[in-house]
């Protein structure tokens, strides 16, 4: 995974200021889907993929200016339609103009990333690995903005927008492990140009039930192998370190990948202490 890792950098760095620079081909090179990619990119590098980029084009541009050439020229190198988008986006960057890059000689710069591996602290992450039979997730859905960190206040929306029709359908069909109430993710937005894009949310049941009412949406998953990482301490802040974990640590050193599923995960709230919960991940593997 690292050397596919770097090996995206590297592409990265020969079309920066190609107008066609795209998630879909970007995640090719890394062998998994744009959201899974995006994840574990993040969670190496503390950037979203989309930072990364805007960072390396700006660093790439100030050189540029440094070098004599054209704010216009520039601009348009990099990719923006206007001198003033391009000039905003610079100042927010840098803390000063382009044309302070070319009268005065100042400068920032933002390297270009390598990734290497390094297990803080040398703890093992607890997992177990499980085969599956193909199952359907049945709940309520919808569009919610890709999001990493902290709290998603459209998956709260969801939550709370569920009936009790609703409630009592899904607590019908629920017949396979894990017998929890899951949050589960896909379909991804690859258009990762236009800002981070949406994904679905699901929050439901796995069930191998195939008659589903209007009321609940469906998705049905293919027979496949689990990589299952339970954790328990103060929530959510617990779960948030298991997912950055599994993504930066667990993934990339193990000889497992990643498929192009939904991921999802449940949580069980403590009732004799507050803010205290046990949770599993669940994330679709294939061997390497």
């Amino acid at each position: 995974m690292l050397h596919e890792l770097n090996h995206v950098i590297d592409y990265i760095e020969d079309h920066i200021t190609d107008d066609n620079l795209s998630l879909e081909i970007i995640s090719e090179y890394a062998g998994v889907s744009d959201y899974h990619f995006r994840k574990i990119f993040f969670y190496l590098s503390g950037l979203t993929l989309n930072e990364y980029i805007k960072n390396r084009k700006l660093s790439e541009a100030n050189k540029d200016l440094l070098n004599g050439e054209k704010v216009t020229d520039v601009a348009l190198k990099y990719g923006y339609q206007s001198m003033d988008g391009f000039t905003r986006a610079f100042k927010k960057w840098s803390g000063f103009l382009p044309s302070d890059s070319i009268k005065k000689g100042i400068s920032k710069s933002f390297p270009k990333l390598s990734f290497i591996i390094t297990v803080k602290g040398g703890i093992s992450m607890e997992f177990r690995i499980e085969d599956k039979q193909a199952f359907n997730l049945v709940g309520v859905s919808k569009r919610v903005p890709m999001q990493f960190q902290g709290v998603n206040n459209e998956i709260v929306k969801l939550a709370q927008s569920i009936t009790d029709e609703q409630r009592k359908e899904m607590h019908s069909l629920q017949n396979i492990e894990p017998y929890e109430i899951i949050n589960a993710s896909y379909e991804a937005d690859a258009n990762f140009l236009k800002e981070e894009g949406d994904l679905t949310h699901l929050i439901g049941v796995l069930t191998t039930e195939n008659e589903v009412s209007n009321l609940l949406e469906k998705v049905p998953v293919k027979a496949c192998t689990w990589a299952i990482f339970p954790n328990e301490g103060p929530f959510p802040s617990t779960l948030q370190e298991t997912m950055a974990k599994i993504y930066s640590e667990w993934l990339p050193s193990s000889n497992y990948e990643l498929i192009n599923a939904p991921t999802f995960s449940f949580t069980k709230m403590n009732e004799h202490k507050k803010d205290y919960a046990y949770s599993e991940v669940w994330i679709p593997v294939t061997k390497k």
